[in-house]
């Protein structure tokens, strides 16, 4: 019974120790920075592009990168939920991929709620953000002096982000209302206000 009851106090003093040390690691996360004109910041965005799994939420102010456009709809065809928000300017800008995503099956929304949508902002698979004055055009990447940050390994930042992007998507409307392409139909897997929106407009 003695050697039972020291061999379970061994087990408890073990396990606690263990779980010391789990408590005690921190999640760092990894910081990317990368400048324009030529800096790498469009090779930076498709790389992480490339690597999601399951979510990507973008807003763009202006979108006119073929580079980023080819990654994003890769993305959705290996099975990555896709959804972009823009700047309503893109309506009627010459030059703009919106049709390009759009017509290729991915949720698309312009936001003319401001004067200016002004994010570049991407959140990939809750946990890695794409930010900074970069947009995702060919003149940002080749003429403009801009900066891109990417952000991995950060949930709590990227969940912060995300409360943003559906505060937007709420404010936003589909870039082609009534046609959509998209394995969920027209509707976006966010579509509508926030849960907190909704109970404030209830009470």
């Amino acid at each position: 019974m003695r050697i039972c009851t020291v061999a379970l106090s061994t087990v408890l003093i073990f396990f606690s120790s263990l779980h010391a040390q789990i408590s005690s690691v921190t999640i760092t996360p990894d910081i990317k920075v990368y400048f324009s004109p030529h800096g790498g910041c469009t090779e930076a965005v498709v790389e992480a592009i490339r690597g999601a799994k399951k979510s990507l939420l973008v807003e763009a102010y202006s979108f006119t990168s073929e580079p980023i456009a080819i990654a994003l709809i890769d993305a959705e065809r290996r099975g990555v939920d896709v959804e972009v928000i823009l700047d309503k300017s893109q309506e009627k800008a010459r030059g703009s991929d919106a049709d390009l995503i759009s017509e290729r099956g991915i949720p698309t929304y312009t936001d003319s709620a401001y004067r200016i949508a002004h994010d570049k902002v991407m959140i990939i698979d809750g946990s890695t953000i794409i930010t900074g004055s970069f947009n995702f055009t060919k003149s940002a990447e080749n003429y403009n002096a801009e900066n891109l940050l990417v952000i991995s390994n950060d949930p709590p930042l990227a969940d912060q982000y995300t409360v943003s992007w559906k505060t937007h998507l709420a404010k936003s409307h589909p870039f082609h209302p009534g046609r959509s392409h998209h394995r969920h139909g027209s509707v976006s897997r966010f579509w509508g206000p926030l849960p907190e929106q909704s109970q404030s407009s209830i009470s």
